[in-house]
């Protein structure tokens, strides 16, 4: 089943995002990027949602990058939409050529998340995926997720906090508006405000090895613990538009 031709929004403006470094790209088409960051955050989230459906027929991935999320989202949540949003349109063709070979059939729109051309209360899921660092409009960001979302629909929101994208390797490696970045809890204080309800068994804050300083190094090879209080670098959140 062959994707859909993408939708392209003539309105965008380069300032509207930060394009990401080669290193960056090239990270997204790896193993360790598919299996520990994209897989893992999505099955971290799936335990966290309230009142799992057996489906959930619309949904849209913003920040879809090189499409991977839609065969683990079509094999969970069973959609019969599924929509892709990214600014990037090199990021879209290679999507849609991978959902392609998958047999998926997806539509794609070169749009920022906060101009998204789709209908009020028209999907049922928003799945928001180490996307939202990148966005230097964040509240307004928020507000679409909600108009889009049909009543009771679901934010899937899995993100990297200030403290991680804000370390010297990532850093160094990576393209992020620096003056957006926040910790978990100005993240968490930014969904409710926006009119979404998230409770705290729908909170998790993971502190896997790849977000560490130290890439989980002390704690593998020597059995040092990490601290208990620290200042948390992963957030994943389920919420619901109230």
């Amino acid at each position: 089943m062959d994707s859909l031709v993408f939708q392209r929004n003539r309105a965008l403006a380069p300032d509207m995002y930060v394009p990401e470094s080669r290193f960056g790209v090239w990270f997204l088409k790896t193993e360790t990027w598919a299996v520990h960051v994209l897989a893992r955050a999505l099955k971290d989230l799936e335990r966290l949602m309230p009142d799992r459906r057996a489906q959930y027929p619309a949904i849209v991935d913003v920040g879809c990058g090189r499409g991977r999320s839609f065969r683990l989202l079509h094999e969970k949540f069973r959609p019969t939409r599924m929509i892709g949003v990214d600014v990037d349109a090199a990021m879209l063709e290679i999507a849609a050529a991978e959902t392609a070979a998958d047999g998926l059939k997806v539509e794609f729109q070169q749009t920022t998340s906060s101009r998204m051309m789709l209908a009020d209360e028209s999907v049922d899921m928003v799945f928001c995926h180490q996307t939202f660092h990148h966005l230097m409009d964040q509240e307004a960001a928020l507000a679409e997720f909600r108009r889009v979302l049909k009543p009771g629909g679901l934010f899937l929101f899995a993100e990297s906090t200030r403290k991680y994208i804000h370390s010297p390797m990532i850093r160094l490696l990576f393209r992020h508006p620096m003056d957006v970045q926040r910790s978990a809890e100005e993240y968490l204080g930014l969904i409710r405000a926006a009119g979404f309800r998230v409770d705290e068994r729908a909170i998790s804050l993971p502190y896997l090895w790849w977000s560490r300083n130290d890439l989980g190094v002390f704690e593998r090879w020597f059995g040092i613990k990490p601290p208990k209080t620290r200042e948390e670098t992963l957030l994943n959140c389920v919420a619901v538009k109230a």
